[in-house]
């Protein structure tokens, strides 16, 4: 168990587990969309993902030590080299897609943005924008793909645009639970540092509540396949994580069970994808 526990803070705190993570949502997008799966929009999500979420660890590093010092100590002990990797594959994934010639490969650029911005931009002193700014972030992964394909405008590439800004926005205010120290004494205003813990999980669970009441709305109106009701799943497990989201949990319930949100759900969809659609 020991070694488990351990194998699973490498995973989190490289950023390999959510690059995973937001392949997860590329490979949604993709199966629900009804897209041929291809090997480099994913790659490109992954590597823009290593190379983000690893700069923000130095960033955030003073934070870190104070909210999540395990992940602070492997920052300084290995961060230099993952932060190579995660700029080598950046820089792969940008060349690549020129080379290929890749519709809006300049579009590749925004993961630079959402650095200065979120990073050094002072977007996390301003009260729900740092959260807006990952959900956002997170939402551009369907876009892209349906950029990709030249499906930008289909009913399914914008919903789940919708539908991944809201829940990863939901997701962001329950990761504020465990930084609540950190954040207060940073001056950083957040839901739990405003509300307490406790609200902060009934809001969170009464939002997810009315994101899934909003999908069955829009399956019900017609406005999307039926088939977009597999995404409840997800709601479900977020429902499920939010009653435990207090501030005595360590780095794997926030970085691996949560974060793992995209994963279960990417796993369901390709499940039914094989078995039943």
């Amino acid at each position: 168990m020991a070694s488990v526990k351990a194998g699973l803070r490498v995973l989190v705190h490289s950023n390999l587990f959510i690059s995973l993570a937001t392949v997860s949502v590329a490979v949604t997008t993709v199966l629900l969309a009804d897209l041929p799966l291809e090997p480099l929009p994913l790659f490109i999500v992954f590597a823009a993902t290593m190379f983000v979420y690893t700069v923000n660890r130095f960033t955030d590093l003073e934070e870190d030590e104070q909210n999540v010092p395990q992940r602070a100590a492997f920052t300084k002990r290995y961060g230099t080299l993952w932060l190579a990797a995660g700029v080598g594959l950046y820089a792969a994934a940008v060349g690549l897609a020129v080379a290929v010639g890749v519709p809006g490969a300049v579009y590749m650029f925004l993961p630079l943005v959402v650095v200065l911005l979120y990073s050094v931009g002072g977007v996390k002193q301003l009260f729900l924008v740092k959260n807006l700014v990952v959900g956002f972030a997170w939402g551009a992964i369907p876009l892209g793909v349906g950029y990709y394909y030249g499906q930008l405008r289909s009913p399914a590439i914008l919903f789940l645009f919708g539908y991944i800004t809201t829940m990863i926005t939901i997701a962001a205010v329950i990761f504020d639970v465990k930084d609540i120290e950190g954040d207060l004494a940073e001056g950083i205003p957040t839901v739990p540092n405003l509300f307490g813990p406790r609200w902060t999980r009934l809001l969170s669970l009464l939002a997810t509540v009315a994101v899934a009441a909003a999908v069955i709305a829009l399956v019900a109106g017609g406005a999307i396949a039926h088939e977009f009701l597999v995404v409840l799943a997800m709601n479900a497990y977020v429902c499920a994580y939010i009653p435990f989201a207090t501030t005595d949990r360590g780095p794997l319930y926030y970085g691996f069970v949560v974060d793992g949100e995209h994963v279960f759900l990417a796993a369901v969809v390709a499940a039914l994808e094989w078995l039943v659609w």
